[in-house]
């Protein structure tokens, strides 16, 4: 209705083709960057690849299961490759996007509707992930295949926004060996810092993360 207040999602979200923002929340980006491109950093991108390189840190050479291939998802497969993973598995139940998995970095899939998917990893990294990460949000199952699929002293981030009073029931054993869960909100990004760096990858120039500069980021190329 004409006069009425529209409410921007976190004091960004519009459908309109000006907004006026916060100075935090504006980032210059390289004007040689399509801009289609450049706006799925504010959510996704930054989401899941930084919930792989800032909240979990992965390490190199490390084994990582993701479970989930949607957007989010995805971007937290493309972080582990970033990070230098060496074994990253993905889990969905639709092959569509057991595929699209492997584009962005994934090196195993399982399809969960057909195959236990604590089992498999288990089985694909001899004892279990370094890391996982839980990156659907929609039901208690994977939250705590996520846990439980990981290894001594392996860590769990929690990316998925399930509902509220969402129940997750855990066995008190599931940590007994030492293992993390963490929530991982916006990849604990840093837009004014990790916003150029992520589109320097894209643009596929010189970045300062080490051992990254080579490693190209599907998006929607």
């Amino acid at each position: 209705m004409r006069g009425q207040v529209v409410n921007q999602l976190t004091n960004l979200g519009t459908f309109s083709t000006h907004t006026v923002v916060p100075e935090i929340a504006a980032v210059r980006i390289d004007p040689n960057i399509p801009f289609a491109q450049a706006a799925l950093l504010g959510c996704g991108v930054a989401t899941g690849v930084g919930a792989a390189i800032n909240t979990a840190r992965v390490k190199p050479g490390s084994s990582v299961a993701v479970f989930g291939c949607g957007g989010v998802g995805l971007n937290c497969i493309q972080g582990s490759r970033l990070a230098g993973a060496s074994t990253i598995i993905a889990v969905d139940l639709l092959d569509a996007k057991l595929e699209l998995a492997r584009r962005f970095g994934a090196t195993h899939t399982i399809n969960a509707a057909s195959t236990d998917p604590v089992e498999c990893i288990h089985d694909l990294t001899g004892g279990g992930a370094h890391y996982a990460f839980e990156a659907i949000g929609l039901a208690a199952e994977p939250f705590v295949q996520s846990i439980r699929c990981t290894r001594r002293r392996g860590t769990t981030i929690w990316v998925g926004h399930a509902p509220h009073d969402t129940p997750v029931t855990i066995d008190a054993r599931d940590l007994i060996n030492e293992k993390k869960v963490m929530g991982s909100l916006y990849g604990s990004s840093r837009s004014q810092v990790d916003f150029p760096h992520l589109l320097a990858l894209y643009g596929e120039k010189n970045c300062s993360w080490t051992n990254w500069s080579a490693a190209v980021l599907p998006w929607t190329r």
